[in-house]
């Protein structure tokens, strides 16, 4: 058992938690991830490493509730455990040797973009952040980026917060005023980086990808995180998350990615009616 020692609603969808989990705290590296189960028999949840400190043996983890294993997760408090953390898994991201990177994040994937730039910062790179939401009520984490970029780009889609547009616009203006990125590194939802990814081919920027939001198991045996890259086969969970964004068939990605919505509404639907039954 894996004890919560904080837990902090972000938005009205999004949870924070952090986790007593020494083991995995001295492994854990930015573009990691960990299995998570709520209860003995809840489903496994594959989340991406947020956040780690080694010397306190915590692990913090950020979810957005969409599914029956999710909203199952947010009925624990702080001072009770989760039932299995395991990990780290999957490969860390390559950071080394980077002295200015563009970290672009899109929605709940600034959860996970957020360690990537902050062990940027810790390296020594000049690091350009540009995090994209719908609207205000759903900024996450902007205080935290501040603290780790030379640069800080807030957008917005309805313009309620920072400056109205979608991250594309504003990295494409980053680009035309004359920086020089090294790389840029997306992470969000599958439709942004795969614009992003067409972006930087136009300008000839190495571009990586975390295909973390198809990854369902998290071991490789289910074959939900089944991708092609560079025409080739690829599983999320083992050969990444991180990959070559203008190699990767994100239409593909896409596709696949719709196939389990009508199963996520039924858990959503059973998880609901049980959470209402404990309560009455």
């Amino acid at each position: 058992m894996y004890k919560i020692v904080e837990k902090t609603p972000l938005n009205p969808t999004v949870t924070k938690m952090v986790i007593e989990a020494p083991l995995v705290a001295k492994k854990a590296q930015a573009g990691q991830f960990i299995i998570v189960r709520a209860k003995d028999d809840s489903e496994r949840i594959p989340l991406t490493v947020a956040d780690y400190d080694r010397e306190a043996g915590t692990v913090t983890i950020i979810f957005q509730i969409v599914g029956g294993g999710t909203m199952e997760l947010n009925t624990l408090n702080a001072g009770e455990s989760v039932h299995d953390f395991v990990g780290p898994l999957g490969k860390p991201s390559h950071l080394d040797g980077l002295k200015k990177v563009a970290v672009v994040g899109g929605g709940v994937g600034c959860a996970i973009a957020y360690p990537t730039a902050k062990r940027l910062h810790e390296l020594g790179a000049e690091v350009h952040s540009i995090v994209g939401f719908r609207n205000k009520d759903l900024v996450i984490l902007e205080k935290e980026f501040e603290a780790v970029s030379n640069k800080m780009v807030l957008m917005t889609d309805d313009g309620s917060y920072g400056q109205k547009g979608l991250v594309t616009n504003a990295l494409e203006a980053l680009i035309q005023e004359g920086n020089q990125y090294d790389e840029v590194i997306a992470i969000g939802p599958l439709i942004m980086m795969k614009f992003v990814a067409q972006l930087t081919k136009k300008y000839n920027i190495k571009t990586t990808v975390s295909m973390n939001p198809i990854m369902i198991d998290g071991t490789g045996m289910c074959g939900g995180c089944r991708l092609t890259v560079g025409g080739e086969t690829k599983f999320a969970c083992v050969d990444g998350p991180d990959f070559d964004g203008h190699l990767v068939d994100f239409d593909e990605a896409m596709h696949r990615g719709t196939m389990y919505k009508d199963f996520e509404a039924h858990a959503r639907e059973a998880s609901c009616n049980l959470l209402n039954k404990e309560v009455e």
